[in-house]
């Protein structure tokens, strides 16, 4: 089995031992991403739009480091610290993904990793055969 890990310059998990991703032949698993910017500082506190934003644009540079994008995504889960953001989430799912879209689970959690943050994703992607 060939495991590759999926990293970016500079890597805001590293500190944390955390690959941002891993990859695993055609397929790439993609740590949770968060709101925070190339250096690990929380954007966007306060503001779910401006979090989940981050969040995507994170998951994409991920996925890029990987060989694949958003279009490939075949499974996220997304955390939440508040479920009533759902028609938000769903409207974010239609403007990031296409059809057909990603398996997809939502949870509401207690908190994430930092009190700050509102949302997290985590992601499967297909990288194509070259």
């Amino acid at each position: 089995m060939n495991l590759t890990k999926v990293t970016t310059t500079p890597d805001w998990y590293e500190p944390y031992a955390i690959s941002l991703g891993v990859r695993v032949g055609n397929l790439v698993f993609v740590s949770g991403q968060a709101a925070v910017d190339e250096h690990g500082d929380t954007v966007g506190i306060g503001d779910f739009d401006t979090q989940a934003r981050q969040v995507f644009a994170n998951l994409a540079r991920v996925l890029e480091h990987a060989g694949t994008d958003l279009a490939h995504v075949v499974k996220v889960t997304i955390f939440v610290t508040d479920m009533s953001v759902i028609d938000r989430v769903i409207e974010l799912r239609r403007e990031y993904f296409t059809e057909p879209y990603p398996a997809d689970t939502i949870a509401q959690v207690d908190c994430l990793a930092r009190p700050e943050w509102l949302v997290e994703i985590e992601a499967v992607a297909v990288v194509d055969a070259p």
